[in-house]
């Protein structure tokens, strides 16, 4: 049985999640998607609010994966504990509430999603992603299929681990840089990968940012608080199709909503 995934790249700003909510049953009926995992991350620009987690829940996505900004709205952290559908970093310190690993039941399928946060880049005092999948993957009970979302800034560190998992998962995605890249393929081993989603937000903006406020930073101004942009916004991320007998990747699609 083919099985299709559909991975949104990090959500932006309330702009970004009313954008999801407008698109995503659509794009699910259109594409026939079986199962969507959104990064909701930046959705109230450093972090996630719950009521947002519900509206991205709402919109149609199964689960909602974080990254560096997991606890810029502490409002999220009951959440955390209360929600197995949302997933913080894995390799987060064992301190952190939540947890970064949950397996899921979809009918004829299990479906598992891991979220591991990078290191390469990132001012953060992870525990190294790569063991951490080694641990998560050996403890836990195997699904149909495992979904990995590696929020990380270094296209190598990403690119790694595609190679470090290649056939031990069936699809990894890269999050964080809000740019898309154009490297989508299935690995020699079966996994299916992309080193960036993009990003579901506004269209003229940089990185979901106002554009004259990034160009001031640069000038040497003096730094503020992000503010997101304002228009039109786009959906942008990844289509992952499964095969249910393998528990590989046989395609990826990457896809851009305007």
């Amino acid at each position: 049985m083919l099985f299709k995934v559909l991975a949104v790249g990090d959500i932006t700003g309330e702009s970004g999640v009313d954008f999801l909510r407008r698109q995503l049953g659509r794009l699910k009926r259109e594409k026939g998607i079986d199962f969507v995992v959104a990064n909701g991350e930046n959705a109230a620009g450093n972090g996630l609010l719950p009521a947002q987690a519900e509206d991205i829940f709402a919109a149609g996505a199964d689960v909602i994966t974080l990254g560096n900004h997991t606890f810029g709205k502490m409002q999220i952290a009951h959440f955390l504990e209360e929600n197995p559908y949302i997933l913080r970093p894995a390799n987060y310190t064992g301190r952190a509430p939540g947890k970064g690993w949950g397996v899921y039941d979809c009918g004829r399928v299990q479906v598992g999603v891991l979220n591991l946060i990078g290191r390469c880049g990132l001012d953060f005092n992870a525990e190294n992603p790569f063991t951490t999948a080694d641990r998560v993957l050996k403890n836990a009970d195997k699904p149909t299929f495992v979904l990995v979302d590696f929020h990380a800034q270094a296209t190598s560190e990403k690119l790694a681990m595609s190679y470090y998992l290649d056939g031990r998962v069936s699809a990894l995605w890269g999050t964080h840089t809000h740019v898309p890249t154009a490297d989508e393929h299935v690995c020699p081993k079966g996994t299916g990968y992309i080193t960036d989603l993009g990003m579901t937000g506004p269209r003229e903006s940089v990185l979901g940012i106002r554009p004259e406020q990034s160009v001031e930073f640069f000038l040497g101004g003096l730094p503020g608080r992000y503010r997101t942009a304002e228009g039109a916004c786009k959906l942008q991320g990844a289509i992952f199709t499964l095969d249910s007998g393998t528990g590989l990747c046989v395609g990826v699609e990457r896809i851009e909503v305007l």
